[in-house]
């Protein structure tokens, strides 16, 4: 059998894949001593799941899937009607955007409510998670709270005669096994302790939230196996310099995927912003040219955005294209369409566009708003009024619906938005076909 050495403290018992001077259990000095261990617990949980056969899939126990309400209505809404048990649930997001926080939010609730909820930190220690728990009024009655980076730790709450309603584990990036070698964070590890975890939550009935660390580009850390062997994947966006994040559901194998919940920072935590529908305008000035409102989609959700263009004359001798919140590539494209189609030159200008109140979308329908921005700056002639936009425009100059039109025209109508400038539905006589057509309304007459 094959063997490997662990280091065993001889004082509280502890294990570390490692030798360290300090047990990282009870913090005692030079009590570590190596020991040989056989790698047997993946053959003998995959011996026993061969010994059981198949059975009729109609005889399955629905009853152990019914959700755990989280004490936030709308955190339960976009994860399908709460955490399931046995469910794996996968948080990513950048350092600082608020991840632990809106768990050690969780944990609190549950633990309100009665149940058993148990928050393992990696990258804390006790004290730093009570004075959070604290801040955010979850200290009591609160969750259990272990420190350590074992995943053996974490399994044997799990294998315990009591396991948890809730396990969350921050991060699966600092966690190591002693069933794979490298260091933590790596691509054995994480595939180890994941898979580890995700297989003692589903025999457990443990409802288990992994939190990932995320790379440069955005994308969750460590191996693509992670996402496939969880049931959720969740990822929280937003600027740190704004008090908005986005909780947006990338996967979700017990609800409705592509949906996003809105929340606001605040000194006692996230909290959920009820009608976000106008939430990232502000304090937005009317009657000011190289403005246009948006009606964005995210998720299944219409938001009104404001998108911002400036045109200006260059002294560059290659102008210069500038976007925030909108993929230059996005902008270079619909500069393009609009020089060939329209006849415009923006050649010797420097463009600059962004979307207001930090947001990032990538709505197709984005398209129409910025190109009535860049024709509002270039004329230097503001839109209308209340005047909205959606749609996406073509290479060819064709403006195509764009997704959820039917949910943008009812949002527009309830907030008051009028002129609408959309495009052309099949059978409609309304709406607009080019972007001639678009140019005539938008500074002639309109809609």
């Amino acid at each position: 059998m094959k063997t490997k050495t662990i280091h065993v403290c001889s004082s509280c018992g502890a294990t570390s894949a490692q030798w360290r001077g300090q047990c990282p259990g009870c913090g005692q000095w030079n009590t570590l001593t190596s020991r040989e261990a056989p790698v047997s617990g993946r053959k003998a949980a995959a011996g026993a799941a061969a010994s059981r056969g198949p059975e009729m899939l109609s005889s399955a126990c629905l009853a152990q899937l019914d959700p755990i309400p989280t004490g936030m209505p709308e955190f339960d809404r976009v994860l399908g009607g709460g955490l399931i048990p046995g469910g794996t649930l996968l948080l990513g997001g950048e350092p600082g955007i608020g991840k632990s926080t809106i768990l050690l939010q969780l944990a609190g609730n549950l633990a309100a409510s009665g149940r058993r909820a148990v928050y393992v930190s990696g990258e804390e220690s006790l004290p730093q998670l009570a004075a959070r728990a604290r801040r955010l009024g979850a200290l009591s009655p609160g969750p259990l709270a272990l420190a350590g980076t074992e995943s053996a730790q974490a399994a044997a709450l799990m294998e315990g005669p009591a396991p948890p309603d809730l396990l969350i584990l921050d991060s699966v990036q600092t966690m190591t096994s002693a069933a794979a070698e490298g260091l933590p964070g790596s691509v054995s590890q994480v595939r180890a302790v994941a898979g580890e975890l995700v297989e003692l939550a589903k025999r457990s009935g443990t409802a288990l939230v992994l939190v990932g660390h995320v790379t440069k580009d955005g994308q969750i850390a460590g191996p693509k196996l992670l996402e496939h062997m969880v049931d959720a994947v969740l990822s929280m966006e937003g600027d740190r310099s704004h008090l908005y994040r986005i909780l947006r559901v990338l996967k979700n194998r017990f609800g409705p995927a592509d949906e996003i919940l809105v929340l606001e920072m605040h000194g006692t935590g996230l909290s959920v912003v009820a009608d976000p529908s106008t939430f990232f305008l502000g304090a937005r000035e009317s009657g000011v040219s190289g403005s246009a409102l948006v009606l964005a989609m995210e998720g299944k959700r219409p938001l009104a955005v404001e998108v911002q263009a400036l045109v200006g004359r260059s002294y560059l001798s290659i102008p210069r294209r500038t976007a925030l919140g909108l993929d230059v590539n996005r902008l270079h494209l619909l500069l393009a369409v609009l020089e060939k189609r329209l006849g415009v030159s923006f050649g010797q200008s420097d463009v600059y566009a962004k979307i207001g109140g930090g947001l990032r979308p990538s709505d197709p329908g984005l398209d129409l708003g910025v190109a009535a921005a860049l024709l509002s700056s270039l004329y230097d002639r503001p839109l209308p009024d209340g005047a909205v936009f959606w749609g996406e425009i073509d290479l060819s100059g064709r403006i195509r619906p764009a997704p959820g039109h039917q949910a943008r025209l009812k949002q527009a109508g309830r907030l008051g938005y009028a002129p609408v400038f959309h495009a052309r539905e099949a059978q409609a006589k309304s709406g607009l076909a080019d972007l001639k057509s678009f140019a005539r309304a938008l500074f002639g007459k309109g809609e």
